[in-house]
């Protein structure tokens, strides 16, 4: 008799002598358990389903190909995760005090957080951008802004990440401008600039220029750092928001791997560039959600699919390109203004996800971010929330603790399997661009969100103080609101910085950054960055490339 058929022997065995009594007696909670995604789990996993699963193929070993058990040989034995945490508000001051306490408490690395006007395009004294100004990031409208958010910290020592897509170039050309006064060179600088129009049109929809120049801005960006900056991340591929917006966890690992199959193809037939050249420097970003053991399979699912990707379709040699690094923020979407206090519980956990899952960078969301910014206190406790996933509770002491579990595995093939669907259709349309322009994966994301809603409606989804353990009142906690004088404080010191420019420098750069978008073979990078040491603001280059390139009006999904 085989092993197989001894233990389903056992099995048998013991469901027949065993759980069925017990069920006459005490019946489980729930005929059915399922897991965000709907896939049905069972009571117990067993070497039975892993049968003809190959260990080499479908996990191999930490630092290797397919990488399904983490990018680097001894993960965080040797280099922990860098601890982030998303920020900035207000004015450039406002944020420069921020960043200056989150590093003095221990910090490791800088998230950079902006306003919508500076998202999307706009000078703070734009009348579209008046009341928007410094709400949900700082207000960035020129280099000198940036200066200020950077005096005292060292440029050549921390990592930033920047959270940005249409005006991307322009934001990352002020931090390189900024550096190089400074006399860091752009070579060293390191950090990740988000530059993922495509999840813009997908879920968060803000976006500025229609798809085709909107992805040769983010190409030529890529393009770009692959040249002038080697340690930079060029994008930041974002799952997040799409689970934001409903997605569930395959359709989260499958539309962002599409994503980055787009770009992908993007870069190397307009660069005319091998993959290796620059795939080493393209970087993720996931969700975690409350989900534990899901949410640790989606993120081994997504890099072993990557692995596959870029190995098989794209032909890459280098093992740098296969390895799918990425940071993870928790999920906004569950944080409750009921009961907040319970969002560190639930942060904590998904905090864990990620770093089981095997993330690189973590930001962990503040209790009371379902009321207002996150105060000083409620940033602490989330930092002190990795700091003691970090030091004391012994996960990180050995190379992904949960690899080889019945459970985990099955789940990571579980979500793979329903991945690729997603992806072969997509290949099946044209490639993410088309199905962005056919509204597929938006409508797949607002169905699942309806669904996802209506369970919680019923209370087939739990949810503590939501739908289950409902306290009458939402406790006071303490609010951090902008200081209205914070817009007086940007908008003055932007008229007086537009009368100290040189006026024809200006003028000139811009103009230059208008032909070379007129010309579809340049680079808009070098120009953009040029028209930004001499003083252009975000609102005037932006509004040069609306003039050229217009700006996109969303189809009609349903």
């Amino acid at each position: 008799m085989s092993d197989s058929e001894k233990i389903r022997e056992k099995l048998l065995e013991w469901e027949k002598e065993v759980v069925e009594p017990l069920l006459k007696k005490a019946p489980e909670r729930k005929k059915v358990f399922l897991t965000e995604e709907g896939i049905e789990v069972k009571r117990l996993y067993t070497p039975l389903d892993l049968e003809k699963w190959d260990y080499l193929e479908k996990l191999g070993f930490p630092g290797t190909y397919p990488f399904t058990r983490g990018v680097y040989p001894t993960m965080y034995r040797g280099r922990p995760w860098t601890i982030r945490q998303y920020a900035g508000y207000g004015s450039a001051e406002d944020t420069n005090e921020r960043y200056r306490y989150l590093l003095s408490i221990g910090q490791t690395g800088l998230s950079m957080a902006f306003d919508l006007p500076t998202q999307l395009g706009y000078d703070p004294d734009d009348p579209l951008a008046w009341y928007e100004v410094g709400k949900v990031g700082v207000s960035m409208p020129t280099i000198q802004e940036m200066d200020i958010v950077f005096s005292g910290i060292p440029m050549d020592k921390i990592s930033t990440s920047m959270t940005i897509n249409a005006t991307a170039i322009e934001i990352l050309s002020m931090y390189v401008a900024v550096a190089e006064s400074r006399g860091v060179p752009k070579a060293v600088l390191d950090g990740t600039v988000q530059n993922d129009i495509l999840k813009e049109y997908i879920a968060r929809n803000n976006y500025i220029y229609p798809p085709e120049p909107s992805m040769r801005y983010s190409v030529d960006l890529i393009l770009y750092a692959a040249k002038e900056m080697p340690k930079w991340n060029s994008i930041s591929i974002s799952g997040y928001h799409m689970e934001e917006a409903g997605a569930t966890p395959a359709m989260e690992v499958a539309f962002t791997i599409a994503d980055g199959m787009e770009y992908v193809k993007w870069v190397m037939e307009r660069g005319k560039v091998p993959v290796d050249s620059f795939a080493p420097r393209l970087s993720f970003f996931f969700a975690a959600r409350t989900n534990l053991f899901e949410q640790i399979a989606k993120f081994r699912a997504a890099r072993r699919i990557w692995a596959k990707v870029m190995k098989d379709r794209f032909g890459a040699k280098d093992p740098r390109s296969m390895m799918l690094r990425f940071h993870t923020q928790t999920a906004g979407v569950l944080l409750t203004a009921q009961q907040p206090m319970v969002n560190i519980i639930r942060t904590t956990l998904q905090a864990l996800a990620a770093v089981l899952g095997g993330t690189q960078s973590l930001h962990v969301n503040s209790y009371d971010e379902a009321l207002c910014l996150p105060t000083e206190e409620s940033v602490k406790l989330s930092v002190r929330v990795q700091q003691v996933i970090l030091y004391e509770s012994g996960v990180v002491d050995t190379v992904d603790p949960l690899g080889g579990a019945y459970y985990i595995e099955w789940l990571t093939d579980q979500i793979e399997e329903r991945a690729w669907k997603y992806i072969d259709e997509i290949e099946r349309m044209g490639g993410m661009l088309r199905a962005v322009k056919l509204g597929y994966p938006q409508r797949e994301i607002a169905k699942a969100a309806y669904e996802w809603q209506l369970k919680v409606e019923k209370g087939e989804i739990p949810i503590v103080g939501i739908n289950m353990f409902v306290e009458p009142e939402i406790p006071k906690v303490k609010i951090l609101k902008v200081d209205p004088a914070a817009r007086e404080r940007v908008v003055s010191r932007l008229r007086k910085f537009r009368e100290s420019r040189d006026q024809v420098k200006v003028r000139t750069a811009l103009d230059n950054v208008r032909k070379a978008a007129e010309k579809e073979e340049v680079n808009i990078f070098p120009p953009i960055y040029e028209a930004v040491k001499v003083g252009a603001t975000v609102g005037e280059i932006s509004r040069v490339l609306r003039e050229v390139w217009g700006e996109w009006r969303a189809p009609e999904i349903f």
